[in-house]
């Protein structure tokens, strides 16, 4: 895949995102991986929603600029720590949404135990605590929780996912806003009913067996 058409798929994404109201105005920014030293970043300071294919800024993963005629994303370190520390990471999404946002907000992790689709495509989503939007702080924050996790939601901020690709790590973003939304409507109703252990365990089971395959 060329440079170019991954650009234009990052616009592309960004204008679902703003659609689907996980981000506004110049919120958010996203990155894919070009190849051992070059990823491609969104700009800073421009409405998502608006951007196109040239808007995109290539960089090494040192941080320095390669290419482009945009400054790279004020969170261009949050994006490098992921893409350094996860070799099997293609692409990385960092979004607003307003239902997982509310919990990372409130300091609460949205339940890992009531869908099937969030524990199978996304796994659990831990909060990680506050740290300095656009600032290393951030990175440091979230550095602990890679290794394990595949989105994380960030304590008064937002919440990022991950993927080989950037359908994948788009998916989880979408999926991860749902799964927010369906459990406070739940809650709306009644009280949420979680699946038993053993459901879980095997849906982390597939989950696990999935990546391995993908991996191979």
């Amino acid at each position: 895949m060329t440079a170019l058409t991954v650009a234009r798929r990052m616009a592309q994404c960004c204008r679902q995102l703003a659609a689907g109201g996980l981000i506004a105005g110049r919120d958010g920014n996203l990155s894919v991986r070009l190849g051992p030293d070059r990823v491609l970043v969104t700009p800073s300071g421009l409405i998502k929603s608006t951007l196109t294919a040239g808007d995109m800024v290539e960089v090494g993963l040192a941080g320095h600029k390669r290419r482009g005629r945009r400054n790279p994303t004020s969170e261009l370190d949050l994006h490098l720590r992921i893409l350094s520390r996860r070799p099997d990471v293609g692409a990385v999404v960092h979004a607003h949404p307003p239902a997982a946002t509310g919990f990372a907000v409130a300091g609460e992790e949205i339940p890992a135990n009531l869908l099937p689709e969030l524990i199978f495509l996304v796994g659990r989503a831990p909060i990680v605590p506050y740290g300095t939007p656009g600032t290393p702080e951030l990175g440091d924050r979230v550095e602990p929780y890679l290794a394990q996790h595949d989105a994380l939601l960030l304590a008064n901020h937002g919440a990022v996912t991950m993927g080989k690709t950037l359908d994948q790590a788009w998916i989880r973003m979408e999926s991860l806003e749902h799964a927010a939304r369906i459990v406070i409507a739940a809650r709306a109703v009644g009280q949420p009913r979680p699946l038993d252990a053993a459901a879980v365990a095997r849906l982390e089971a597939l989950r696990a067996q999935a990546r391995r395959e993908k991996d191979a």
